[in-house]
């Protein structure tokens, strides 16, 4: 398994670069993306950094591609993706690549300012053209003042009650005075101060009803409206949607009603309009404005076309492009992280890196030197530090998923035992044991397999559906947890709530016993003794189905499978901290801690678990009756409750008492095992010394430092494993090479001197922190073994609900004694109980399994050897960066 095993051996480096070859070094890492770099400037503002110019070009740069996109997405034109990765670009094709983009951006903002302008224009003219064809209208009816009549009634249906009508003065009134005088109507210039008796515009349609009833209260109902809706929608020049205007036309007299009507209009954002006052002056407007039109068509077209082209040269260019520049800026935000040396000549950093990969991480180097065209060499040095390196797995896309899993939990602390590699088997298997219907595995199963073999053409819809990018990127998590559900609801022989009777029965039934007259055949329990010589071949007997008592042999079925998956979990997840403790070099935790733990849970569950298969094999089915409890017997096991002399009902066995009794005593001295004696040891330890001595014991370098929990690596450039002057030690995880010349040989103490450098020793804080595990251990050996009891209970719930559907839907459905209504009816009671079983069954009970599955292989499984205390290994990849923009192939 490798590193997924456990993470990969990682070194602290320090990198020296010239200047002129610092660029292409770092974009040749990027591109190797196995190298993570430390900033050596943290406490250096962003703005006061070498590079910041050149990141703020790139941010400028960045900003006129999301324009152009933007404007290209707007427009519906397809961008090219020919899966194309180029390699960042050298700095000097910054200037080109400004050049370009600030052309495209200039042009494409005059386009913009054009086509807004003159779509303004066609609008105003568009608006205008209508008005004409209106009023004209206005005017063709059968006399003004004869509409007017009627026009005012209506608008009298919208006065307002606050308003007497004794206090309204209505523009019928004012024309009644002044009887047998002619009014004339038409438009006069506001400038010259000359009355406007009418004014004529265009507003939104949807707020034609406020701009009535303001006019109304406003003028105090003096003002005549006429409007008409224009039926065809017009483009706004701004946003470019479709809207819906309506014109209208108003009649008023005297200055301030017309200043209250500029207002009213002007408030409402209605747009106003010239309208001659004579027919035929109206005509030749009317007439210049079509005109007017057409031309402002053919220009339309033509700037709409050299707007398409201009997007469409871009859209084929524009992915490349957004790579380069991320990458440019990439690289600058990176080298912003490096010191620069006093000749400031040469960049110095510091990275994280695989040891496995320095070969690479040095070819890659050279790489960049040659790109560059420096004659000076980079310098990679490794080196030695008490900081704890970042943990690195190696992943694939099918691993990655049960990595993310464990990672949520916690990152695992540097080369600690990774629970990954198990959880792939065990998290599916524990899921299934929850879910175990071979009905609903094969519909998880189906779409999981489409997942994966749609995946390359699905993959980029993941980025646009947050909700289908989870279900997505755990494809093959539910493709294995719908494989186990299957092999579990054959176990079960669960499908659909129904069994299947593959093999054929073992129960066969006594003919005096079992027939129609003499029993109830939807009420009645399968007595076990009428069974032939063999146990049904493979899973639950169908027969069970039939069972009132079905329920009963299922749930202690599932029950002592819970229990016994439970135990197995925990003391595989045990046996796992020995790996850990064997490698970290902490003999104290072996013989202190995990012989300790294992006896106290063995003594206990593991116990448990050989009654419960002592009870399986020990009693068949015509003695299961007289088998003893087994919660009963545990419980009586702790309170030492025998009874004598022993009885078949109690006693599985001769000696039972004094064994029991053993076990009992064994694990209650499991406990000041774990807590008083690696204190104690750690102590004395300390009181001697001997976390600083070190002594040559057959060509090795030994310590005996409990505490030492980070070692690291103190020199690269001496001996390796195999050289005949060198050895090597492992502390920890790590390898210290020491040079077994007089002269090298103190330099190497006196650097490992300075690593082994601890905090105090503090006994009352030691004891503290071994009391609080040891009692979270022995309380949550019973809690957890518990725990594992949901297997039992989720199962149930998913068999019955699943019972539940079917009965109530397709055995009704089915029951249908109308047989020309039964076609119609099963087919709808179908559909419901498939939905219902997708919805319900499938999705909500599949997420409650998951997470009850999360849950125990978090806190009963992680717990027993997994710390989680590590950070993760995050390396300078262009792929990585790309893959967050949705840029990655």
């Amino acid at each position: 398994m490798g590193s997924l095993f456990r993470s990969e051996d990682m070194t602290l480096c320090q990198l020296f670069l010239q200047s002129e070859a610092a660029y292409a070094c770092v974009s040749e890492l990027g591109e190797l993306g196995l190298v993570q770099f430390r900033d050596l400037n943290p406490d250096v503002n962003a703005f006061q950094r070498k590079f910041v110019n050149e990141v703020r070009r790139c941010d400028e740069m960045e900003r006129k591609l999301r324009f152009l996109e933007k404007e290209i997405r707007k427009d519906g034109i397809p961008m090219l993706d020919t899966g194309d990765n180029p390699d960042a670009p050298q700095p000097r094709e910054m200037i080109d690549l400004e050049a370009t983009f600030e052309k495209l951006e200039s042009e494409m903002n005059d386009v913009n300012a054009n086509s807004e302008a003159l779509k303004k224009n066609f609008l105003e003219l568009t608006e205008l053209k209508h008005i004409l064809r209106k009023t004209q209208a206005f005017f063709d009816e059968s006399g003004v003042f004869k509409d007017y009549e009627a026009d005012h009634h209506t608008m009298q249906a919208m006065h307002d009650p606050l308003i007497p009508d004794d206090d309204v003065q209505l523009l019928g009134e004012e024309l009644g005075r002044h009887a047998g005088q002619a009014l004339k109507l038409g438009y006069t210039d506001i400038q010259h101060g000359e009355i406007n008796v009418f004014v004529a515009g265009v507003i939104l349609r949807e707020r034609i009803p406020a701009f009535e009833r303001m006019l109304w209260r406003v003028c105090r109902g003096n003002v005549f409206l006429k409007q008409a809706e224009i039926d065809t929608r017009l483009e706004d020049p701004i946003t470019g949607d479709r809207v819906d205007k309506t014109v209208f036309i108003i009649f008023f007299q005297g200055e301030q009603l017309k200043s209250r009507v500029k207002k009213i209009c002007e408030g409402f954002r209605a747009t106003l309009y010239p309208c001659p006052e004579t027919q035929s002056d109206r005509r030749e407007m009317s007439i210049g404005v079509m005109t007017r039109i057409e031309d402002l068509n053919t220009v339309l077209g033509q700037t709409q076309d050299h707007r398409h082209r201009l997007l469409v040269a871009a859209a084929k260019n524009i992915k490349v492009w957004f790579i380069k520049v991320r990458k440019i800026k990439a690289i600058y935000h990176t080298l912003n992280m490096f010191n620069l040396d006093v000749t400031q000549k040469c960049l110095i950093s510091e990275c994280w890196c695989p040891v496995a990969d320095l070969d690479r991480i040095q070819q890659a180097l050279k790489r960049g030197n040659e790109r560059s065209g420096s004659s000076v060499p980079s310098i990679l040095n490794r080196m030695s530090t008490r900081q704890e390196p970042p943990t690195y797995h190696r992943l694939n896309k099918f691993t990655v998923v049960f990595q993310n899993i464990v990672d949520a939990y916690g990152v695992a602390s540097y080369r600690e035992v990774n629970p990954a590699p198990w959880t792939i088997i065990s998290f599916p298997f524990l899921f299934a044991i929850m879910f175990g219907d071979a009905g609903h595995g094969v519909i998880m199963l189906l779409f999981a397999l489409y997942l994966v073999i749609m995946e390359k053409k699905l993959a980029p819809k993941m980025s646009a559906d947050e909700i289908f990018g989870m279900f997505f990127n755990g494809r093959y998590i539910i493709l294995l947890m719908g494989a186990f559900s299957i092999y579990t609801g054959l176990i079960y022989n669960d499908i659909f709530s129904k069994s299947l009777n593959i093999f054929g029965s073992a129960w066969k039934p006594d003919p005096s016993v079992y027939n129609t007259s003499s029993m109830d055949l939807k009420n009645y329990k399968i007595n076990a003794n009428n069974t032939v010589d063999r146990p049904y071949p493979f899973g639950l007997d169908p027969v069970w189905q039939l069972a009132i008592n079905k329920i009963t042999i299922t749930n202690s079925l599932k029950m002592k499978i819970s229990v016994i998956f439970g135990v197995c979990h925990m003391l595989f997840g045990l046996s796992l901290s020995l790996l850990n403790h064997r490698f970290f070099n902490k003999p104290l935790n072996v013989y202190f801690e995990f012989i300790p733990q294992l006896i106290f849970m063995c003594s206990i569950f593991g116990y448990l678990i050989l009654l419960i298969f002592v009870k399986w094999l020990k009693f068949g089915p015509a003695d299961t009756g007289k088998a003893p409890n087994l919660l009963i017997g545990l419980i009586s096991m702790f309170l030492f409750q025998y009874e004598d002399p022993c009885k078949p009902t109690t006693c599985w066995y001769a000696g039972q008492k004094g064994f029991q009794i053993t076990l009992v005593v064994v694990a209650v001295l499991c406990v000041p095992w774990m807590l008083l004696v690696k204190p104690y040891m750690l102590r004395k330890q300390h009181l001697e010394g001997k976390p600083h001595q070190y002594t040559l014991l057959n060509g090795d370098m030994s310590q005996d430092d409990e505490l030492l929990e980070v070692v690291h690596h103190v020199d690269s450039e001496t001996a390796y494993p195999g050289d005949d002057d060198g050895y090597q030690e492992k502390i920890g995880e790590d390898v210290c090479e020491i040079d077994l010349s007089t002269s090298r040989y103190n330099v190497h103490i006196d650097s490992l001197e300075k690593l082994m450098k601890v905090k105090p020793f503090d006994f009352s804080e030691v004891m503290i922190t071994q009391a609080i595990h040891t009692i979270e251990y022995c309380l949550g050996c019973v809690s957890h073994t518990a725990s594992y009891l949901r297997l039992w209970a989720l199962s149930l719930a998913h068999a019955q609900l699943s019972e539940v559907l079917w009965t109530m839907v397709m055995t009704t459905a089915l029951s249908f004694k109308i047989q020309w209504l039964s076609v119609i009816f099963i087919f709808v009671c179908f559909a419901f109980w498939a939905c219902c079983s997708i919805v319900i069954l499938v999705l909500m009970e599949g997420m409650s399994a998951f997470l009850h599955a999360l849950r125990l292989h978090w806190v009963e499984f992680q717990s027993k050897f997994y710390k989680g205390e590590g950070y993760q290994f995050v390396p300078f990849s262009f792929d990585t960066m790309l893959a967050e923009y949705g840029l990655a192939e």
